[in-house]
């Protein structure tokens, strides 16, 4: 499986400049001419393509010398979509005070769109996402997320974890900020695979589990046969009124989310998988106040 990935090479890490390559099925990394993925997001699909086929005759490195970092950078921002599948439409309804405003969101034409992250506050995989210790209810939302070059065309995608306070944004839809955008609550990777390697982005497999010490105390699966948004519809809407000269990562909102009375808590394992994308695998922390 085929990813484009940030790195750095090991015993190089402190002030050194995240190299930009392509990690291969032999295990290696070739690195990428280019000095950021906001560089290579800002050229056409075609052009992102000939970067890539020119990795054939980099110098290969060894994958086990090379630690992922989360594959956004520079000003490249990461948006997510909410209610666009039923079972999110049910979740949110459930927890929220105002349930009308989901329900009549996921039958509306236009979605809902919201800025996530930037692109430094993103976490990787194996690295510690956070829940809110002023949150009663917290949960994973795994999410395949689309990225995009700056004409808007989708280059590849990655896994997101859209880690969510529940009770926040149940008491009060306006809260949905503070719910969604705080410190490690964005993780992506492990890194993006390229759209012509993916056969079909409307019929991929996610799963998620949570595990607790030696326990797997939640797990669930869908597909994005099941999303209620088309790909294309979702994009139109977010490049409406907007540029993003550097791309752009939409998550494209969660399938599978667990019931009110399981909270991810400080000690869990969350690890999401995606046919042919990935897996995102992430301790969890809490996150002070």
């Amino acid at each position: 499986m085929t990813h484009i990935i940030r790195y750095l090479e090991s015993g190089n890490e402190v002030g050194a400049r995240p190299g930009i390559g392509v990690a291969c099925d032999d295990g290696t990394v070739r690195q990428l001419p280019v000095s950021s993925l906001a560089e290579l997001l800002a050229g056409s699909l075609e052009e992102i393509r000939a970067v890539l086929d020119s990795a054939t005759s980099a110098a290969a490195l060894p994958e086990s010398r090379v630690r992922r970092l989360a594959p956004v950078d520079g000003l490249t921002e990461v948006w997510a979509s909410g209610v666009t599948y039923r079972r999110s439409r049910q979740a949110r309804i459930a927890e929220s005070g105002d349930g009308d405003v989901y329900a009549r969101v996921y039958d509306a034409v236009r979605p809902e769109l919201f800025f996530k992250s930037v692109a430094w506050r993103a976490v990787s995989d194996g690295d510690p996402i956070g829940v809110r210790a002023d949150s009663a209810a917290n949960t994973p939302e795994p999410e395949l997320a689309l990225v995009f070059n700056a004409a808007g065309q989708i280059v590849g995608v990655t896994v997101c974890n859209d880690v969510s306070s529940r009770s926040i944004e149940g008491e009060n839809p306006l809260y949905l900020p503070q719910a969604k955008i705080y410190t490690a609550s964005c993780a992506l990777g492990p890194g993006i695979r390229p759209v012509w390697e993916v056969a079909d982005l409307g019929d991929l497999a996610i799963s998620c589990t949570i595990s607790r010490g030696d326990a797997v105390v939640w797990s669930a699966s869908t597909s994005t046969a099941l999303l209620h948004r088309r790909f294309d519809d979702l994009a139109e809407h977010l490049f409406r009124a907007m540029d993003f000269p550097h791309g752009v990562i939409l998550s494209t909102g969660t399938g599978i989310v667990p019931e009110l009375d399981l909270s991810l808590t400080a000690g869990d394992i969350v690890r999401i998988e995606i046919e042919h994308v990935g897996v995102l695998t992430n301790p969890v922390i809490q996150v002070p106040v």
